[in-house]
């Protein structure tokens, strides 16, 4: 801001205040509502924290004295600092209203209340979006690592804004408007928030508000009006001195007005009626799967409708009507997982809801479950206890329930049991550490806990479990970091946790299925972009290379395919190359499997894309005749990729 600003550690500040806004996550619902307010505070909470980093390094950029966004030819002074005064704003209305949702109990509330709170949750994240959009990265000297990951916040803001439909900006800004007059009404005082974000009295928000009203035309009316009602409004507070005059805190419907959130409803267009993929549809009920899982032939269904199949004497595949050569049923977590994601992105009714002690099943009936609520709920108590053997046992039944269903999971984290867990991932006791990091694995196969885990702290606590635990309780850990990291924001969380190093070093050094875990979790990590250069860093490619020249090991797949996502990064592109490398993958392409062959054929073009060095030196190693074999007889994937590193080789030979 001019002449001032607001320094890099009061932001900070200002962004932890909101982290700690969001509203408890335990204890059990009493109904939809409050789980979908819930979930929306914690999905919310989640993509705030990606924003630490940003704001860490413009704190670097800038000191402890303020920041002084760039100012050139082609930017005005009030233009240059909005995205700044934009994030303030937007940070102040997003503690609010995390407040507001986590004082909100629906069975007290009117229907109104509750839809003025889903119109404000639109609102924040639309202003959240749009001070992110402008940000000057380059005058900050931001690295790409972070910049990636406020691109990816930016785009989940994006999504959310897209499930509840188009809105009419100015009646987003109304609104927004509104949030931060209740703010205000609410004991909030403008006072207090400058005051405790250190902005200097020639830099403060509302100078800042002013000067943009100043520079908006005089034809635009609504917009000088919505800039003018929060300076009025700071104002008023600076002159008052009864700072508490207003609303209380939690009556969310304060003065009645419920006008402005409805009107901004009443905008929102009304999404399409969605189609469900085929591939979610469970082949006997033809309904949305909620609880996929796989049978002997390969087939995947719902498990409440083939386990009914089953236990009517059918020994047969419905689909297939292949034999089954036995009845065992493996939940099948990716589909799951995009079921999941497809219901959150489409505004769906998220598998498996607890309701006033009972839970929905998928047939849409009801289970009485409050007898399984009483006897979690005496468990988790339990998990406290002094007695080192009561809170072992404790912990070894609740790894056990949470193993068994879905519904378990849900009513375990609704008890608040896992922040209890993620206490004992330090505790010294051997077993109860095991039993600990596993019911945490367990419980995060269930997609609405993965945010509560995270927003426990967890990662740290499982790093320093995969380092230092037994070796069952490594495995489980780096199945954790797995499942956590199905959602893109865990991947950032968790490749900047250190875990990367630990899970390459039980790559090296694990037991076979510590081995195959490390390498699911790292092929996950290593999907994001910033994580490869981290991988790298540890090592990971003189494990892949070992894995790909031992057969003892029995891992090929596993290391071509991590290498394949490693072979688009700079950095890992020269260490594979350095590692000497290309010889072992142009031998695959004429020893290995269909699967091996395909992804040779995919790292080496990779390597070969604008490097001449490479491609002579596979011109060399006689590449050319292995690479014609995949062209003609591959799958498709690793005949176009060798199709089109021929290609390459055609043309370096013109040259």
């Amino acid at each position: 801001m001019a002449g001032g600003g607001v320094s890099g550690v009061v932001l900070l500040d200002l962004l932890r205040d909101v982290l700690t806004a969001g509203p408890a996550a335990s204890g059990i619902a009493d109904d939809d509502a409050l789980l979908l307010f819930r979930k929306d505070c914690t999905d919310l909470v989640r993509r705030i924290a990606l924003l630490t980093h940003l704001l860490e390094e413009i704190r670097e950029f800038g000191g402890a004295g303020g920041l002084s966004p760039p100012l050139d030819a082609s930017t005005s002074s009030s233009s240059s600092s909005s995205w700044l005064s934009d994030l303030v704003v937007a940070l102040r209305a997003t503690k609010h209203l995390l407040l507001l949702a986590g004082n909100f109990r629906s069975s007290s509330s009117s229907d109104g209340a509750a839809r003025r709170i889903s119109s404000q949750f639109q609102c924040v994240i639309w202003k959240l979006e749009t001070a992110l959009s402008s940000i000057p990265y380059d005058h900050f000297g931001i690295s790409e690592e972070v910049q990636e990951q406020v691109e990816l916040v930016r785009s989940q803001l994006r999504r959310a804004t897209e499930r509840y439909g188009s809105s009419n900006s100015k009646m987003l800004s109304l609104a927004l408007a509104q949030l931060l007059d209740e703010e205000i009404d609410q004991g909030q005082s403008v006072d207090r928030v400058i005051e405790s974000l250190h902005i200097r009295k020639s830099g403060s928000i509302d100078d800042d508000i002013m000067t943009k009203v100043d520079a908006i035309p005089e034809g635009n009316g609504s917009k000088r009006r919505h800039l003018k009602l929060i300076h009025q409004k700071s104002e008023r507070f600076r002159n008052s001195s009864d700072p508490s005059e207003g609303c209380p805190a939690n009556n969310v419907e304060a003065d009645g007005q419920d006008d402005l959130a409805t009107n901004n409803l009443e905008l929102i267009k009304k999404p399409d009626p969605v189609v469900i993929p085929e591939d979610f549809l469970c082949p006997i009920s033809l309904e949305l799967m909620r609880d996929p899982v796989i049978v002997a032939t390969g087939q995947t269904y719902e498990r409440a409708f083939i386990q009914r199949w089953i236990d009517s004497g059918n020994a047969t595949c419905p689909k297939t009507q292949q034999k089954l050569e036995n009845f065992t049923l493996t939940p099948n977590y990716v589909l799951r997982s995009l079921i999941t994601q497809w219901c959150i992105d489409h505004n769906i009714e998220q598998p498996t809801r607890l309701t006033n002690g009972r839970i929905k099943k998928s047939d849409g009936s009801f289970r009485d479950v409050s007898g399984d609520i009483a006897a979690i709920q005496a468990l988790v108590r339990k998990l406290s206890s002094q007695s080192t053997e009561e809170c072992r046992a404790a912990a070894a039944e609740i790894r056990s329930l949470s193993k068994r269903s879905t519904d378990n999971r849900v009513l375990i984290a609704e008890s608040g049991a896992i922040p209890i867990l993620v206490n004992l991932l330090t505790t010294e006791d051997v077993l109860t550490q095991e039993n600990a990091v596993t019911s945490i694995l367990n419980l995060s196969i269930f997609e609405n806990n993965k945010g509560l885990i995270m927003l426990a702290g967890a990662v740290p606590s499982i790093v320093q479990v995969l380092r230092n635990g037994s070796m069952e309780a490594k495995e489980n850990a780096a199945a954790t970091l797995f499942s956590l990291a199905l959602a893109d924001e865990n991947k950032i969380i968790i490749g900047a946790s250190g875990a990367i190093p630990a899970l390459v070093e039980l790559l090296q050094t694990g037991s076979s299925r510590g081995k195959k875990d490390a390498a699911t979790a790292l092929f996950n990590l290593c999907i994001y972009q910033g994580n490869k250069g981290r991988a790298v860093r540890a090592g990971i490619i003189a494990a892949l290379l070992k894995m790909l020249t031992d057969s003892s090991i029995c891992m090929v797949d596993e290391a071509l395919t991590i290498m394949s996502v490693l072979a688009s990064h700079q950095e890992a592109k020269a260490a594979i190359v350095k590692a000497s490398s290309i010889p072992v993958l142009i031998d695959l392409l004429r020893t290995g499997l269909p699967r091996n062959k395909e992804n040779a054929a995919a790292i080496l073009l990779a390597l070969c894309k604008r490097d001449t060095d490479n491609l002579a030196c596979i011109s060399r190693l006689g590449a050319v005749i292995p690479l014609t074999e995949v062209a003609k007889s591959g799958t498709e994937r690793a005949k176009r990729k060798a199709t089109s590193l021929l290609e390459h080789l055609r043309k370096l030979q013109q040259i």
